[in-house]
């Protein structure tokens, strides 16, 4: 007799269930997208939300952080919409072509929609309703089956569009922000862009949220052509009780050039996924992040980087500051395929633990099946320098003030490759206002 063992649904996967099935007939697209959208909600049924016994979920238990399901945001209110406004200060002096989305809803009074010829932005509800929508809601290079982009590309109702035409460069940057106000919610966001041969732009992604057990998922596909470059700054400053799911996929070409940034300062549990897969010769990347965790807080950063084409050299840097009994986590993975000769990879995670309780996991790998190449990595996980922090104490300089400048140096070195000043200045700001609330 074979017995039929069946994992229980938790209450998540069952309010999901009913979440969709509601919401389904009111979300874009045509038949096509229809389609696209029960596939992937199928293969979230099947798999689950992803527990410790999936090995690219070991040390961040979805199934157990995502006790439950929120409803989908309704439409913004003017309340909530005076309240994104103000969180949309800090960006103001930033002058950038810039589409806000309140609670996953556009809003036009907040939004500044002109681009230079040759840059077209668009919303997300439009593509997918004109025939092009299963490509804008692909999974990109990120790996088949992975639930958080099943579940965006199931619940998904707006995003932007970006074309950046062939040899065109963006004459000023161009920025998503995503602002969660209101009642504790569900909110899905996709950022679909594409980027010609010689294109250049500036991506900004920002994520603010009030107080709120808000859940939000996000999905970033860039594809970038031959001898373009792109950079990505993304500010993920949410309430303090959101889970926050975030992919970035990442296609490049031959001669292309990508740089990326993210910051990790809010949210209960987050995690941040980055794939990025070098298709031509001769390409760079450089990804880099900082998090900021206090209390119970949970960042996970799981980064993948394919090698499949020759001279391509990548470069990774995470540093994380920990307190309380906050937990960070870091899974890297360079994979260089078969003839991709020439590749030259660095992958490092650091993590500085201000407190007794907090914890750093780091999983870094190498994986290397082309045999002219130079490729490393490491991670270091640390407390402060007690000399250093004596000598500092010892000039005058109260403990708390002296903690706060050595963290500060300690992200300093990668908020620092930020080429655009109003935007390190932004991450620089919002890192001494951790650092401030510690005191």
């Amino acid at each position: 007799m074979n017995a039929e063992v069946r994992s229980i649904r938790t209450a998540a996967e069952t309010a999901l269930s009913e979440i969709f099935a509601s919401a389904f007939a009111g979300l874009p697209g045509d038949a096509a997208v229809a389609e696209r959208r029960r596939t992937a909600f199928d293969a979230f049924k099947v798999a689950g939300l992803p527990s410790r016994r999936v090995e690219d979920w070991k040390y961040t238990d979805l199934r157990a952080l995502m006790r439950d399901a929120k409803p989908i945001a309704g439409a913004p209110d003017g309340v909530m919409i005076a309240a994104a406004r103000g969180a949309l200060a800090p960006y103001a002096a930033i002058d950038a072509t810039r589409v806000t989305f309140v609670n996953g809803r556009f809003v036009e009074e907040l939004s500044d929609l002109a681009t230079a010829e040759g840059v077209s932005v668009t919303l997300l509800k439009d593509t997918l309703a004109n025939g092009a929508g299963v490509a804008a809601l692909s999974d990109g290079v990120s790996p088949v089956g992975n639930v958080a982009v099943a579940l965006n590309a199931a619940f998904v109702a707006d995003g932007v569009v970006v074309s950046v035409a062939p040899g065109v460069t963006a004459s000023r940057p161009i920025h998503v922000a995503n602002i969660q106000a209101g009642s504790e919610h569900a909110a899905y966001g996709r950022v679909v862009a594409t980027v010609g041969e010689g294109g250049n732009v500036l991506l900004i992604e920002s994520h603010i949220g009030d107080a709120g057990a808000h859940q939000t998922n996000s999905v970033v596909t860039l594809d970038v052509a031959d001898g373009a470059r792109v950079e990505l700054v993304k500010i993920q400053d949410e309430s303090l009780d959101t889970l926050h799911l975030a992919t970035l996929a990442v296609r490049l070409g031959a001669k292309a050039e990508l740089k990326t940034f993210a910051l990790a300062a809010g949210a209960r549990a987050a995690r941040q996924q980055i794939y990025v897969s070098f298709t031509g010769d001769a390409s760079t990347a450089e990804i880099r992040g900082a998090g900021f965790a206090g209390a119970s807080r949970h960042l996970d950063t799981t980064l993948v980087v394919e090698h499949d084409a020759v001279g391509c050299a990548s470069r990774e840097h995470f540093k994380t500051a920990l307190d309380g009994e906050a937990r960070s986590v870091f899974q890297g993975k360079i994979v260089v395929k078969p003839g991709a000769q020439k590749t030259d990879g660095k992958m490092m995670a650091q993590a500085l633990l201000l407190s007794e309780g907090a914890e750093a996991d780091a999983k870094p790998e190498l994986e290397i099946f082309a045999d002219d190449v130079v490729c490393g990595h490491g991670a270091t996980v640390g407390a402060l320098d007690d000399e250093l922090l004596f000598y500092l104490k010892s000039r005058g300089i109260p403990q708390k003030e002296a903690e706060a400048l050595m963290v500060q140096a300690f992200v300093g070195e990668v908020i620092e490759a930020i080429e655009h000043e109003g935007l390190r200045e932004i991450v620089t700001d919002r890192a001494l206002a951790w650092l401030t609330a510690r005191t």
